[in-house]
């Protein structure tokens, strides 16, 4: 992929899923501005202060990100506040740390380069789906942090704004497919997005491995605009929709295609990215079963809040190992809660465990559920750790997929709890079920048994 010297970098703390419109042209700035009341002014006001985004608690997707970056608020929620994108939580960055711009999130998540930062990825670019800033911008940003973040003064030369050079030229290489004999690609053809419009869409393809094969690492790449992409297995492979048919979620004129929705009850993750680069290899001699004449639902979801048709593209390349080398042969958890009952009106906190028999590694957690749900958390189950939080997602639609760095390992006897907040606004009373008018809760995941 062809780089420039500013990069990308990913979901959480800023960011989220339904981010921003463009950056607007404007006129020659004055000198007597303070800094950040020009940052506030002509970035965040306009590109990232808007409906649906970062303009109050009432975004739809406020609970994912948790900020607001509106007039009289930025300040403050941005200075020494630590990220909530997992990644950056865990390395315990801030959204803006003064002095230093390399440690700040705010920084990272303006530039689009996937070389950016050595690689690492913090949530999703911003603005999602919008015009990367100008360099002139993203380096008034810069220059801002490292003088301390001050809320008064002028402390940046401020004909930086003026820059109107693109920080990010979009191109799109793709991946090398594996060599022969040590692995797979699956494609997503370059396909068009419409200005102002998301579009999510499946497509059932065919890996084309005449028998059982083992897979250790999985490596995505994607033209900017993705929101994220995951390839589903199916539970029921009586039920397999056609092959290479794109099955969109959303109509063109926006509203649901309930064929497609009613297709996803079928769905088991299998594996998945929110970061426009992925490279995820399972632990040595760690490996995804791949059964003789497997196939996949390609799932991709992108974002488009310019004026002009985009462009989204996803490569996926999948990695064997021989069978001698698989010590543990990776499962997905399939951990469902199907007893729950929500009435009408009112707010439902479902709770089930789920206990292994054996010893079990985990390396991955994610969870579905419908749009009534709010808040999912999974807690471990028995043990020294019982009630420890592993995994917390609000966003029902785009659920955090969270690898663990260090595999979380489960004595027998021990397991995992799910704890489902569900609001449930209508008038009637909800249960378990597979159309988009019930509800579901499941704990979707990697592990294997030690």
């Amino acid at each position: 992929m062809r780089k420039s010297w500013i990069g990308i970098l990913v979901l959480g703390s800023l960011g989220a899923i339904a981010t921003s419109c463009q950056p607007k042209e404007e006129e020659a700035v004055s000198q007597e501005l303070a800094s950040f009341d020009l940052i506030q002014d002509r970035i965040f006001t306009s590109t990232c202060a808007t409906a649906g985004c970062h303009a109050s608690e009432q975004d739809g997707s406020f609970q994912q990100h948790g900020l607001v970056l509106a007039k009289g608020k930025a300040l403050s929620n941005l200075i020494n506040v630590l990220a909530q994108q997992p990644d950056a939580r865990a390395e315990k960055m801030n959204r803006v740390k003064p002095f230093s711009s390399f440690e700040s999130v705010l920084y990272h998540k303006l530039n689009w380069d996937a070389s950016h930062h050595g690689g690492k990825q913090y949530g999703l670019p911003m603005p999602l789906g919008g015009t990367p800033l100008s360099v002139g911008q993203i380096e008034f940003v810069r220059r801002w942090i490292e003088a301390g973040a001050p809320a008064q003064g002028s402390v940046v030369d401020t004909t930086l704004l003026n820059d109107n050079t693109p920080s990010y030229v979009a191109s799109f290489e793709g991946l090398v497919p594996p060599a022969a004999g040590e692995g797979y690609q699956l494609k997503l053809d370059a396909f068009p997005i419409s200005p102002n419009f998301e579009r999510e869409f499946f497509v059932r393809k065919s890996v084309g491995n005449g028998e059982e094969q083992y897979v250790n690492r999985v490596k995505v790449a994607m033209r900017p605009g993705s929101h994220h992409f995951i390839l589903y297995d199916f539970s029921d492979k009586s039920k397999l929709p056609a092959l290479n048919s794109v099955r969109d979620i959303r109509n063109p004129d926006g509203s649901t295609n309930f064929l497609t929705f009613l297709s996803m009850q079928n769905h088991v993750f299998w594996a998945g990215t929110q970061t426009q680069l992925h490279d995820y290899s399972l632990p040595e001699g760690a490996a995804l079963v791949l059964p003789r004449d497997a196939s996949f639902d390609l799932n991709s979801h992108y974002v488009n809040k310019t004026s002009q048709t985009t462009t989204g593209e996803v490569h996926v390349n999948l990695y064997t190992i021989p069978k001698s080398r698989v010590k543990h042969v990776v499962n997905s958890l399939n951990l469902g809660n199907e007893g729950f009952t929500l009435p009408p009106g009112q707010k439902t906190t479902a709770v089930k465990s789920f206990t292994f028999n054996k010893p079990v590694t985990v390396l991955m957690l994610t969870s579905h559920t419908h749009k009534l749900s709010e808040k999912f958390v999974i807690k471990i189950k028995g043990g020294a750790r019982n009630g420890q939080v592993v995994y917390e997602n609000t966003d029902w639609e785009h659920p955090l997929i969270k690898n663990f760095p260090t595999a979380l390992v489960l004595n027998a006897g021990e397991g995992l709890t799910s704890e489902i907040t569900y609001n449930n606004t209508t008038s009637k009373t909800v249960r378990f079920g597979l159309t988009s008018e019930d509800e579901m809760g499941i704990i979707f995941g990697y592990y294997y048994e030690n």
